[in-house]
């Protein structure tokens, strides 16, 4: 329903107003108190009046300076409505909790939703109206450097997070003044550029999208986000951004979304590029007609709008609801009330990186990491072992991931400080850079390590390596890292691999090379200080893999709920003599390490389960009753997790699919029972006719600690 205040506002808003709402600029065409005709707005061939009409910026925050931004704009507003401040706020602003694809391997939404709901306080106290986040696109590609900001390969685990993030984000609505509007994107489809080359074409059916891509971006509209970003890619032959099947029958129709929708950087513009617009003027014209409210820094609306409303009342209408579509998104922050939102720089002081916020990022970063190798038990390391501490990334803060926008590497703790304060015995020496390496220095950290009793080896990539516009051929760790791994490995002395990265890598040097392989993904603000915990055993790792890790390069993509062949292996030794199978002649077909995969330091099993019941109706969902027990002599904590396959559907079905998890942690020789469901509904799939249903049949329910599992029992599915 729209307010009374926003209808009078519309009936006094002149179309260039109007129109003005539906424009973003970014921060440097605020600097300053008064703005001339220079720089940015020459450049974009615009005047100053554009710059006070424009309804959001991106990139500013401090409490002082939006302040000071905004005061100076509502100036200059004829009718008073304030400007909104958009930013990139995607794990954390000053204090940052691991990267995504990290809190998708807490494989605890509640720790996705303190994550969001942190950095939703800090940034609203620096100014920050609306974050560019959850990302929840499906990602299967490694190489695809975005990889780091999503939270994986599994419709169902990007479901769960993106509506705690979305949740931790905003807050119960109507937002407060401590959350933020959450900003989903990218719609639709992003994570599956072809090549995993950024920016390029997609190219899936409609089906494969409804099955596995748009239940994410469901999740998070479900739970309420107030804006949807445009992604850059193609889909269905056309790019998305002036899409409109995409954003207007299934966006707006069906998913019944009726917030803001944005475009990406200069989305509206590249159409051009894509060659489905022969200019600027019909670019605009095509993304308004898809839906697209706010068109971010390609100024195609500012130039060409007014005019195209002025001889299509069609035009006018669309941007008279795009226009109410903002103005709404502005109430709902509050800003008619108070434009500053109840800005302070006292307030600011005292929301940012406080120890609570520290502490919950360093406890996700402790609930993310993931174990996945120990051999005879290497970790957890006494505090008294003489370690020597190796590799590039050992001494840096360069361990907070891209889209870290205001955390500051220089003060973030060091994984060798953080060491200090648990481990008396230890010597340091990188041994090599990230991608250089000094023969000399390598052999003086090789020689160094040969004095010690344990070596812990840092790898891994830089921040810059991985998010946008990192895509790489080539997903194994850098050769001069390799080379120092394998002068440490011929010492035979307890070596533990710790690795750095915002993506899955091929690690089976890795892996053959080590006793102990611990992957932190770019841990955050207290990485240091969780790597600490976990290596000493004062934290048990608990994080499980959200994307499948391969063997080489050559099997991606490659994901645990794929489709059978009609050829497809067995897993028998069968395979061996029969050649014509869906299989590779140089490789197996399995991963390094599977979907849902990680280590404990306690040692679970599945002592009993069973069906409540065997029939599942609409009314008596799938539930099952499992007995976990840890025969270890110390606490511990594992992921138990469900599966379903559908014997026969209309369509094909995936071998599993994760259905349900839940965490547990077990006390030394401690056992307990759990209860997982899975409603009626969450078995249905889409049928060849595009609609999604559950289909009577055979099913097979199977339970176990990653996507391997063989345990398994069958069930009924009936419509009553």
């Amino acid at each position: 329903m729209v307010s009374k205040n926003v209808q009078d506002l519309m009936e006094k808003m002149t179309i260039q107003e109007k129109i003005g709402q539906l424009i973003q600029l970014s921060a440097d065409f605020f600097q300053g108190d008064n703005v001339a005709i220079t720089g940015p707005l020459k450049e974009a061939h615009l005047g100053e009046a554009a710059l006070y009409s424009a309804g959001s910026v991106l990139g500013i925050s401090g409490a002082q300076t939006v302040r000071k931004v905004q005061k100076n704009y509502l100036k200059h507003s004829r009718l008073g409505i304030p400007l909104l401040f958009m930013a990139d706020v995607v794990h954390g602003y000053k204090t940052i909790f691991p990267i995504p694809l990290a809190l998708g391997a807490s494989f605890d939404p509640q720790v996705m939703k303190t994550a969001s709901a942190t950095a939703a306080k800090e940034s609203a106290a620096g100014g920050v109206h609306v974050t560019f986040a959850p990302m929840v696109d499906l990602v299967r590609d490694p190489r695809w450097g975005r990889v780091m900001e999503s939270t994986g390969e599994d419709p169902y685990l990007n479901s769960v997070m993106a509506k705690a993030a979305v949740t931790g984000f905003q807050g119960t609505l109507p937002l407060d003044q401590n959350h933020i509007a959450a900003c989903v994107k990218h719609f639709a489809a992003y994570g599956a550029p072809e090549a995993g080359r950024e920016y390029n074409t997609v190219d899936i059916s409609e089906w494969r999208f409804r099955e596995q891509y748009l239940p994410a971006y469901a999740a998070a509209i479900e739970a309420q986000a107030l804006l949807v970003m445009t992604s850059f890619n193609t889909l269905f032959g056309v790019p998305a951004t002036v899409n409109q099947h995409l954003m207007r029958d299934i966006l707006r129709d069906e998913l019944q979304f009726h917030g803001v929708l944005i475009s990406d950087w200069d989305a509206i513009g590249e159409i051009i590029h894509h060659g489905v617009a022969g200019d600027l003027q019909h670019a605009a014209d095509l993304a308004l007609k898809a839906g697209v409210d706010i068109d971010m820094m390609s100024f195609a609306y500012a130039k060409y709008l007014a005019k195209a409303a002025s001889l299509d009342p069609q035009i006018e209408q669309l941007i008279n609801e795009s226009a109410q579509r903002i103005l709404i998104l502005k109430e709902q922050l509050g800003l008619f009330t108070d434009p500053y939102r109840g800005l302070s720089t006292e307030r600011e002081t005292e929301a940012t990186l406080t120890t609570e916020n520290l502490d919950a990022a360093q406890a996700a970063a402790e609930q993310s990491m993931v174990l996945l190798k120990n051999s005879h038990h290497t970790l957890p390391l006494n505090t008294a072992t003489a370690i020597s501490l190796v590799g590039p990334v050992a001494d840096t803060g360069d361990i907070l991931g891209s889209w870290s926008w205001q955390g500051d590497p220089d003060q973030t703790e060091t994984i060798a400080d953080a060491l200090a304060k648990q481990f008396s015995n230890f010597t340091v020496m990188p041994g090599t850079q990230y991608h250089h390496v000094q023969f000399s220095k390598l052999n003086d950290a090789v020689n160094a390590s040969r004095q010690q009793e344990t070596i812990v080896a840092v790898l891994g990539l830089p921040a810059s390596e991985s998010g946008e516009a990192t895509s790489m051929t080539d997903i194994t760790l850098p050769a001069e890292q390799l080379t120092l791994l394998r002068g440490l490995a011929q010492l035979n002395k307890p070596l533990v691999t710790i690795v750095i990265t915002g993506r899955p890598l091929d690690l089976t040097e890795v892996d053959a090379l080590s006793d102990a392989v611990l992957l932190a993904w770019f841990p955050g603000s207290r990485g240091g200080a969780a790597i600490a915990n976990v290596l000493s055993g004062r934290v048990d790792p608990s994080g499980r893999l959200p994307m499948t890790f391969p063997r080489n390069i050559g099997q991606v993509p490659i994901y645990y709920n794929a489709y059978n062949t009609g050829r497809p292996i067995s897993g028998t030794p069968a395979d061996d003599e029969n050649k014509y199978l869906s299989k590779y002649i140089d490789a197996a077909n399995s991963p390094l390490y599977p979907f849902g995969f990680g280590l404990s330091y306690g040692d679970f099993t599945i002592t009993d389960w069973t069906l409540c019941q065997h029939n599942v109706t609409p009314d008596q969902p799938l539930t099952i009753q499992a007995t976990i027990h840890n025969s270890a002599d110390h606490a511990g904590t594992t992921v138990v997790q469900l599966y379903t396959h559908q014997q026969v559907g209309e369509t094909v079905q995936p071998v599993k699919q994760l259905q349900a998890f839940k965490k547990v942690s077990l006390g030394a020789d401690q056992t307990q029972t759990i209860t997982l469901t899975v409603p009626y509904d969450q078995l249905s799939t889409i049928h060849s006719d595009l609609h999604r249903s559950t289909d009577q049949g055979d099913y097979t329910v199977m339970l176990g600690f990653d996507s391997t599992c063989t345990a398994s029992q069958p069930f009924t599915v009936a419509h009553q």
